[in-house]
C-alpha cells in the first residue's frame, strides 16, 4: 500500500508523526507532502525537526486566503495524478483536508480521516464545513472518541466505516514521556489565542488584551506565546505596550516540548486552541476555552474545561474557580477522554488488515432494474 499524507498546519504535523511512524513500521510506503498552509516557518519547520518528519515535497502558497485555497486544490490534483497513491490519509479540519478529499475523489483514490467526527455545531465555522466534507467523502473514519463516532452515525456514516482509535496527540505525549505536575507545583496561567474570530475583530481583540492583563493581576502570572497572526493584530492595534508587565511574559511561538512544559506547569490554560484542550486533559490541567462552542465536548462534559467565549468577567470567574485547590485536585485526577496513547498502532493495524480493503473500493452503484434507495 502507498499512502499519501498531506500536512498543512502544526497540529497535523504533531498528530500524524506517530501515525506515519506506525505505518512505516508495518511496511506501508508513506509519502509526505507539506502543503504550506501554515506559511510561517516558526509554526512548521521546528515541528518537522522535533518530530522526525521529512517531507517528500514542500509547497509554497500565496499569502491571500482565496489564492491559497485554490493553490492547494490545484497542487493536490496534480499530486494525485502524478503519484497515484492507494490511500490519502488526512487529519483534522484545515483547508488541506477537504481539498485533498475532493482531489482524491476525482481520481478515485480513497481517503481515511483521522480525528473524524468532531463537531462544534457552529454554522459560522469553516472548520465545521471542512469536517463535514471529509465525512461525506472518506472511506474510513478514525474517530477519537465514542462521542465523535456517535456524531458520525447520526449523520448517516455507516458504522462499518468508523473506528474509535483515540487521538494520536496522546501518543505523542506518551512517547515523549510528558508527565503531569502536582497542582502545588503549578505557578502560572498559560494563554494562547490565534483564531480569526478572536484576533481579527477589534472588539474581541480589545477584550483579549483586557483579559490577559487582568488574569496577570487577579489570578497568577501569565505566559503568552503569541501566534504570528495575533502579534500582527496586537501591533496594528497598538496594544502590545498594554501587555508590558513583569507579570506577563510574551513569547514567540515556542518548540513543542517547551509548550508542553509550559502547559504542564500551568494552573489553568486560557485558550481558543483545540489541540491544547486535548493535551491539557492528559496533563490534568483545567482549561478556560475562549469560544462559545467546541469540537472537544468530552472535556466540557467531564468538567475539565469550560466555555466562556470572550466574556472577560466570565473568563476571570472561571479561571479563579478552576485554580482553587479543590478544583485543581479534582481535574488532575480526571481520566483523559481523548485516548490512551496507542492510536497510531490501531490506525496502522486497521489499514494493514486485508478485511478492510473492500471498504476502500470506490465504485459506481448499479440500480438498474432495482428500486430507488430509501
Amino acid at each position: 500500500m502507498k499512502v499519501l499524507v498531506p500536512l498543512g498546519t502544526r497540529p497535523e504535523i504533531v498528530k500524524l508523526a506517530p501515525v506515519v511512524r506506525a505505518l512505516r513500521e508495518r511496511g506501508i510506503s508513506v509519502r509526505i507532502v507539506a502543503t504550506g498552509q501554515h506559511y510561517d516557518p516558526s509554526l512548521t519547520d521546528t515541528f518537522f525537526e522535533d518530530l522526525g518528519l521529512v517531507p517528500d515535497d514542500r509547497w509554497s502558497l500565496p499569502a491571500d486566503e482565496a489564492a491559497r485555497v485554490g493553490a492547494i486544490l490545484t497542487r493536490a490534483w496534480g499530486e494525485l495524478a502524478a503519484n497515484r497513491p492507494d490511500l490519502v490519509l488526512v487529519l483534522g479540519d484545515t483547508y488541506t483536508v477537504p481539498l485533498f478529499c475532493m482531489a482524491a475523489r476525482r481520481h478515485r483514490v480513497p481517503v481515511a480521516h483521522v480525528e473524524a467526527g468532531l463537531r462544534s455545531f457552529n454554522e459560522t465555522s469553516m472548520e465545521e464545513v471542512d469536517r463535514k466534507i471529509a465525512a461525506a467523502t472518506c472511506a474510513l473514519h478514525f474517530a477519537p472518541t465514542d462521542m465523535a463516532a456517535r456524531f458520525l452515525t447520526a449523520e448517516g456514516v455507516p458504522a462499518a466505516r468508523v473506528r474509535v482509535v483515540g487521538n494520536p496527540v496522546i501518543d505523542v505525549l506518551r512517547e515523549r514521556g510528558v508527565v503531569a505536575c502536582e497542582p502545588d507545583e503549578r505557578d502560572h496561567v498559560l494563554v494562547t489565542a490565534h483564531r480569526s474570530t478572536n484576533v481579527d475583530d477589534p472588539e474581541r481583540l480589545e477584550a483579549l488584551v483586557s483579559l490577559v492583563a487582568r488574569l496577570a493581576d487577579e489570578v497568577a502570572p501569565v505566559t503568552f506565546p503569541v501566534h504570528p497572526r495575533t502579534r500582527d493584530r496586537l501591533e496594528a492595534a497598538g496594544a502590545l505596550d498594554r501587555l508590558a508587565s513583569p507579570r506577563i511574559r510574551l513569547l514567540p511561538p515556542v518548540p513543542y516540548d517547551e509548550m508542553l512544559n509550559l502547559l504542564a506547569h500551568a494552573r489553568v490554560a486560557v485558550t481558543d486552541s483545540g489541540g491544547l484542550q486535548e493535551e491539557a486533559s492528559w496533563l490534568g490541567v483545567p482549561v478556560v476555552v475562549l469560544r462559545r462552542s467546541t469540537p472537544r465536548w468530552e472535556g466540557v462534559v467531564s468538567g475539565g474545561s469550560v466555555l466562556v467565549g470572550l466574556d472577560v468577567e466570565l473568563a476571570l470567574a472561571e479561571a479563579r474557580r478552576l485554580t482553587s485547590p479543590g478544583e485543581q485536585r479534582r481535574i488532575a485526577a480526571l481520566p483523559c477522554p481523548y485516548g490512551d496513547g496507542h492510536s497510531a498502532k490501531r490506525i496502522a493495524e486497521t489499514l494493514a488488515d486485508p478485511e478492510v480493503a473492500p471498504l476502500l473500493a470506490i465504485e459506481e452503484p448499479d440500480y438498474v432494474g432495482k428500486e430507488a434507495p430509501g
